[in-house]
């Protein structure tokens, strides 16, 4: 689990993808690496997406996961096809349960102190701040953080090129997932891709 959270924080950068079918897959995917990102949380969205995983075979110095899992059976399902770890949208009992008989790390969604308390009685310390825009932003990571400075977070929803840094300056922030970086053309991927990972670096 270590590893996997290490890999992520040294990057400080989680793309979000979905993905619909072996084209498509395999061009943002190899786009995402040519950029120099090894790594993507791949959303149970569409039917795809367990073959998605598969595809690690095609791209092994590339870590991926599973993203909007949202029970135990597309957890699962997801491991099975080889996700490396796991994120919902929200904080479900059951995923969590899978991910720890699996020994995979599991980054639920959050957005309340309840939430974050619930997170802590299933030991989880390391969370996913969604839709972080929607929700207070950096603010509420700061309020949330002061009372709660065991925490770790990764927002997602609302971050961009424009506000990466802010969120990253915060001590208690060990990433910032997103999908702006993994829409376009295959060149324009890498080139966003680029430019988000010099963000994220400089900070």
């Amino acid at each position: 689990m270590k590893d996997v959270l290490s890999e992520i924080e040294k990057y400080k950068l989680l793309p979000v993808v979905t993905l619909h079918d072996e084209e498509e897959a395999v061009k943002v995917l190899g786009a995402l690496g040519k950029g120099g990102l090894p790594m993507a949380e791949i959303c149970f969205r569409t039917p795809y997406a367990p073959q998605a995983l598969a595809l690690a075979e095609k791209f092994p110095d590339m870590m991926f996961g599973a993203g909007t899992v949202l029970d135990a059976k597309s957890c699962t399902l997801a491991l099975d096809a080889g996700a490396k770890f796991v994120v919902s949208p929200g904080l479900s009992e059951e995923v969590n349960a899978v991910c720890r008989e699996r020994g995979v790390p599991y980054f639920p969604g959050i957005v309340t102190p309840t939430e974050l308390m619930r997170a802590l009685a299933l030991g989880i310390g390391s969370v996913k701040f969604f839709p972080a825009s929607d929700f207070g932003g950096v603010k509420a990571i700061r309020a949330l953080s002061a009372a709660f400075p065991m925490v770790r977070f990764m927002p997602t929803g609302g971050v961009s090129l424009e506000n990466i840094r802010e969120y990253l300056s915060l001590s208690c922030v060990f990433a910032c997932g997103g999908s702006w970086m993994v829409k376009g053309t295959e060149t324009g991927i890498i080139e966003k891709t680029r430019a988000a990972l010099a963000a994220a670096q400089g900070v």
